[in-house]
């Protein structure tokens, strides 16, 4: 079934005490103060946002195109797809899976095993998770269906900034940190005639060395240029 991606944001707040709130709390017995104080005793910390300097979050795309990218992920944003996208990377998962629909000045499309778009892993789809990234140009997003909580292996780099239309409706997990010229190089397509691929994936922290050099993927063939607003979602 043909697959149209899809991804909410969620806006995060940080609540601060006021005068009102003091005087409430002046107003609670010793156990319903002491209860309130453990509350907040236990309560989880914010999860820190990864850094450059964290290797095990950060997925290295060897690409045909000639390089190597570096996507620093997101746990603090999507722990869910950020383990998915990991568990596959070290299953060997997206070694050489093609770029399979990718539209000039928008986004290239990936993750699918059969090269069409309607594939997936062989692991349950994940329920969604929706956070406030927004979709500039290198972030890398999980593709879905219409049903929200159907993300599985696909997802998608975009090639230019689409905040209007994809923030709210796609789920960010990353954006890339270098090689995106690597990315500007995927062939256009959908699908490219001579599409290309993911030689090798792999995280930072596992220290696996580039494939060694091979030929040359040829150049993206020209493309009519398509403005952002109209360019249709990903889909498989």
């Amino acid at each position: 079934m043909k697959r149209v991606w899809t991804a909410l944001f969620a806006m995060l707040a940080v609540a601060m005490a006021s005068p009102a709130s003091a005087q409430e709390a002046s107003k609670m017995s010793p156990e319903q103060a002491m209860k309130v104080q453990q509350e907040a005793t236990t309560a989880p910390a914010p999860v820190a946002a990864p850094t450059a300097q964290d290797p095990e979050n950060i997925l290295y795309l060897d690409l045909s195109t000639g390089g190597r990218v570096a996507i620093l992920m997101r746990p603090d944003m999507a722990p869910n797809h950020i383990e998915r996208i990991k568990t596959l990377v070290r299953r060997g998962f997206y070694d050489g899976i093609i770029f399979h629909r990718v539209i000039e000045g928008f986004m290239a499309q990936t993750g699918d095993p059969q090269g069409t778009g309607q594939g997936g892993s062989d692991l349950p789809d994940l329920k969604a998770e929706f956070n406030s990234l927004p979709h500039l140009r290198g972030t890398a997003s999980m593709a879905r269906t219409q049903a929200p909580d159907s993300a599985n292996s696909q997802f998608f780099i975009m090639f230019m900034p689409m905040t209007g239309t994809m923030d709210g409706n796609y789920t960010g997990w990353g954006r890339v940190i270098s090689g995106m010229e690597f990315v500007d190089k995927i062939a256009r397509g959908e699908p490219p005639a001579n599409p290309s691929r993911i030689l090798k994936a792999s995280i930072a922290a596992d220290n696996v060395p580039p494939p060694p050099p091979a030929i040359a993927a040829p150049e993206a063939a020209p493309a009519v240029l398509q403005a952002a607003a109209q360019a249709p979602p990903p889909q498989n």
